[in-house]
């Protein structure tokens, strides 16, 4: 295999879209909340900055995982949560859960 192939495969594809420390994050609360708005997002997840959060939002729009909607109101309601693509991860999410639970994998403290 040559590099390109190797940089090219779906795998390393994969792993690349959702690189960094909040996306799977991000992820897992949509799963669970369904669409949030930008601030009870960054609530859900405090450690994270509002600039990083938002910074994670645009490349997982930039992806089509996530939506954004905003709603022309005063001020206006900006809402973010999975495309029809990012709702096709569902059974992607829960197998790599079973797995994680089936093998005792735990985050470093």
């Amino acid at each position: 295999m040559n590099y390109k192939e190797i940089e090219n495969c779906p795998l390393n594809v994969f792993l690349k879209s959702f690189s960094g420390k909040w996306k799977p994050i991000i992820l897992y609360c949509f799963f669970k909340n369904g669409n949030m708005r930008f601030t009870d997002l960054w609530r859900a997840i405090p450690a994270v900055s509002k600039k990083v959060l938002l910074q994670q939002l645009k490349e997982l729009e930039k992806s089509e995982i996530v939506q954004r909607t905003q709603i022309n109101t005063f001020p206006p309601e900006v809402f973010y949560g999975l495309s029809g693509k990012g709702d096709s991860l569902l059974p992607v999410i829960l197998i790599i859960e079973e797995w994680i639970t089936i093998n005792k994998y735990q985050s470093e403290p």
